[in-house]
């Protein structure tokens, strides 16, 4: 955006007293030499000061006042959907201590969960052109998908308060297992609707009928997927603050007042659901109004991008999600040896059939671009984690209790939202490929603190600091360095998927992209699981019943995986970089 016209008023000024002529004012006597005068002296200091509270307006101008500007009331129903999407994580935390309390799955075996709990993601494909095809019921689906959220939540409220009732059906594992999967069933068909819904809601023409510059549209569509991540994380602040609220003095309760606040937390997580429905009512108040003033105005609908354009049904896309499902049914059901690996990889070559299909409605050049861009965010995205090992070491050995988890949820939650809105500008003047390898180095670095907390760190620092730095403190400042740079590097390919999505096909785009780019979280869980496997953590699990040990607690493997951990998240995505822009793929975006 070019700088408002008074911006530049003082540096000219300023030039102007330092060279010490005017255009009006007669030259100056021969004289001896002036002294110099820099910006800490005369009118030179105030021009100087003038000059910073200038660039400081600026900034703030680009940070705050550029974004508001920028807001459209179309925007808010998909913000809705995002919003929920992101107000699910409530039962996180909750989740993470009744698995470690009640249940004995272990660290590998989650991993794995974590795997299946990705794949549904996957299907976004057919469910993106079944969005486009059935655009003006699209409402139904966000039905179908609350409905599915709900159940997932009711079944874990049941299994907390009616634990023997459950188990008298299927053990508590199983039903564990099934509202891990339902879940993100429910949230990807909603998700699915809002990703189209986003393209949908940045206008094309201003209220005289004229089409908006594509400089304007551009911005518009990095401003709505900002928000899109803004929306999300916000549902996390509010999850984090009640968390904090719900798991106050926890500590000193017993486990039947533990099991009631889990049950709480479950039946206020029964209203995210209505989140998501409350935001495609708006949206069809919203259409309906917009086509009533285009109407009143005597303009054409169809250049407002509002109409339901028909798209032509593409069966490619559902014959590679029967055949998804299929290979995903089969394989799984088999108990085969290396199942998740097979289904990953036919899962990978499924959609990438889906994205050659895709990319033909677009140019070579553009084409390349999409790829290149899309292999490096999938590296990038195909990172490990350290797996539940590392929470459980927190909390057993460190002393984390629920309370300070969800307080470590919050700081992540409100600076990745200050973080976003602060490094927007960055994301707009940047290529994607600049913005990955930052992030990368950075999360190099910001994985030092969690080794040193394993390798007791906070043993040396709190004797020298009075008891200040030690691993809370640590584990706070880590959090809130790192927190806003996971969701940084997505919102530049969402923005740009979004300006180049064609109108019949915006759900399609968004869901051929997003499953190549989500099958990456799969890749990172079965990296996880492989590290994993070959460090072994176990936590202590009694028996609920004598309270006997069943598994002794070992950490001696955290270091090594925390170390490999790190080796991967800076080396995968930087030799992708080197690779991509070495090659044909090579992109500028």
């Amino acid at each position: 955006m070019a700088a408002p016209h008074w911006a530049a008023r003082p540096r000219r000024f300023w030039i102007s007293c330092e060279g010490g002529k005017h255009p009006r004012a007669p030259a100056p006597e021969p004289g001896p030499p002036a002294r110099p005068r820099g910006p800490g002296s005369g009118a030179g200091a105030w021009a100087y000061g003038m000059t910073l509270n200038s660039r400081l307006n600026r900034w703030i101008d680009a940070i705050i006042f550029d974004l508001a500007r920028q807001v459209r009331w179309s925007f808010l129903p998909p913000l809705m959907i995002y919003f929920a999407f992101g107000f699910s994580g409530l039962t996180a935390i909750v989740g993470t201590f009744f698995v470690k309390d009640y249940l004995d799955l272990s660290a590998a075996t989650l991993a794995g969960l974590a795997f299946w709990a990705g794949i549904p993601w996957a299907l976004k494909m057919p469910l993106g052109h079944l969005v486009d095809i059935i655009w003006r019921w699209k409402w139904l689906l966000v039905w179908l998908g609350a409905a599915m959220v709900g159940l997932s939540m009711f079944i874990m409220y049941l299994l907390v308060m009616q634990r023997a009732m459950m188990e008298g059906i299927m053990s508590a594992n199983s039903w564990y297992i099934a509202s891990l999967l339902i879940a993100p069933s429910g949230l990807v068909i909603q998700d699915a609707v809002a990703d189209a819904m986003s393209v949908e809601a940045v206008p094309k023409i201003d209220r005289s009928g004229a089409p908006l510059p594509e400089d304007t549209q551009k911005a518009m569509h990095t401003t709505m997927q900002t928000l899109g991540r803004i929306a999300l994380i916000s549902g996390s602040v509010m999850v984090a603050l009640l968390n904090i609220y719900m798991f106050s003095g926890i500590e000193s309760m017993g486990e039947a007042d533990k099991a009631h606040i889990y049950a709480r937390i479950y039946l206020l997580a029964l209203g995210i659901p209505l989140l998501s429905v409350s935001g495609i009512v708006l949206a069809g108040v919203q259409k309906r109004k917009v086509l009533r003033d285009l109407r009143r105005r005597g303009l054409d609908i169809a250049i407002s991008g509002q109409t339901d354009e028909k798209t032509v049904l593409n069966p490619w896309y559902f014959i590679g999600g029967a055949g998804f499902v299929a290979l995903t049914l089969m394989i799984g059901l088999s108990d085969i040896r290396f199942g998740q690996e097979i289904i990953f990889t036919g899962s990978m070559a499924i959609v990438l059939l889906m994205m050659r299909q895709l990319i033909a409605a677009l140019t070579p050049a553009q084409a390349r671009s999409l790829v290149g861009t899309a292999l490096i965010i999938f590296a990038f995205r195909a990172t490990p984690l350290p797996g539940p090992g590392l929470t459980w070491f927190e909390i057993d050995v460190l002393g984390f209790d629920q309370q300070f988890l969800s307080v470590l949820s919050l700081i992540v939650a409100v600076l990745t939202l200050i973080g976003m809105v602060i490094l927007r500008p960055m994301m707009a003047r940047h290529s994607i490929i600049w913005i990955v390898v930052m992030l990368t180095l950075a999360a190099g670095i910001l994985s030092l603190p969690n080794i040193g907390l394993y390798y007791g760190i906070q043993n040396w620092t709190a004797p020298l600091t009075g008891g200040i730095v030690d691993a809370r403190f640590i584990a706070i400042i880590d959090t809130a360095v790192e927190s806003p740079l996971g969701q940084v590097a997505m919102i530049p390919m969402l923005a740009w998927i979004a300006r180049n999505a064609p109108t019949h096909l915006k759900a399609t785009f968004f869901a051929v992209m997003a499953s190549f780019t989500n099958l990456a979280l799969s890749a990172s869980a079965l990296l996880t699981k492989y590290l994993n496997q070959i460090f072994e953590i176990t936590r202590e699990v009694r028996d609920v019943a004598s309270g006997s040990i069943n598994v002794a607690a070992d950490y001696a493997h955290l270091g090594w995986l925390l170390l490999a951990v790190t080796a991967f998240t800076v080396g995968l995505p930087l030799i992708m970089v080197f690779m991509v822009q070495r090659s044909r793929l090579r992109s500028s975006d």
